[in-house]
């Protein structure tokens, strides 16, 4: 069990609190197609949820200029937009009540993620989980965004926690890197957008099939 010295609980979004995988799969899909470039696979799309969205892109097509990179991100900002409605983000099974219960417990639930703040307000806002979040840290809002520890030491200096307090959740290996390297203990998500093995291999902590097994560890 989580420790009785645990305040603070980091989540990830896409692929941990939000099933988002369609829409950024397809939106990238069609960023790709628009601008005549490689189309990514669904696998391929998905190995870079998780990445700062530039980063997304560069992974994909490490031979982009710095202008073609730039561009691949407005042009998937605007098909997002227009997506939303074909494909609408929605919460995990029990991510909402799992949210509130941890929240009622006491903790500080914040969220960290390589999608954009105002993106993260907006999605938050709209799947009805605002009240159980007490701080959003967005890709725009560090220098350097996952795998490397910024997001969360931030967050922890924000609301005057320390590393032993804190936990990371998230579904992809550059979360569980994050946390690891911030000195925090790690939960990997299996349902999201990496395999199981791949989160072993980033020596995630602990592993949970559903949120609600979360109320289990605490």
């Amino acid at each position: 069990m989580i420790s009785m010295d645990t305040r603070i609980i980091i989540f990830d979004f896409d692929g941990t609190l939000a099933d988002t995988r369609q829409i950024i799969v397809k939106t990238q899909q069609q960023t790709m197609h628009e601008l005549h470039l490689p189309v990514p696979t669904e696998q391929e799309s998905m190995a870079t949820i998780g990445l700062k969205l530039r980063n997304c892109f560069l992974a994909l097509c490490p031979s982009l200029t710095d202008e073609q990179a730039d561009e691949c991100t407005s042009t998937y900002q605007r098909l997002f937009a227009e997506n939303k409605p074909l494909y609408p983000p929605v919460l995990f099974p029990h991510v909402g009540e799992t949210l509130e219960e941890l929240k009622r417990r006491g903790f500080m639930l914040t969220i960290a993620s390589s999608r954009s703040s105002v993106s993260l307000h907006e999605l938050v806002q709209e799947l009805g989980i605002a009240s159980s979040i007490d701080f959003i840290i967005g890709a725009d809002e560090v220098e350097k965004p996952k795998p490397d520890s910024e997001p969360v030491l931030l967050t922890l200096k924000a609301l005057r926690c320390r590393a032993e307090e804190a936990w990371v959740v998230g579904d992809m290996p550059v979360d569980i890197q994050m946390g690891r390297h911030a000195g925090v203990r790690t939960c990997a998500v299996t349902y999201g957008n990496a395999t199981k093995e791949q989160l072993a291999a980033a020596k995630a902590d602990y592993f949970i099939s559903d949120m609600q097994e979360l109320l289990q560890i605490i």
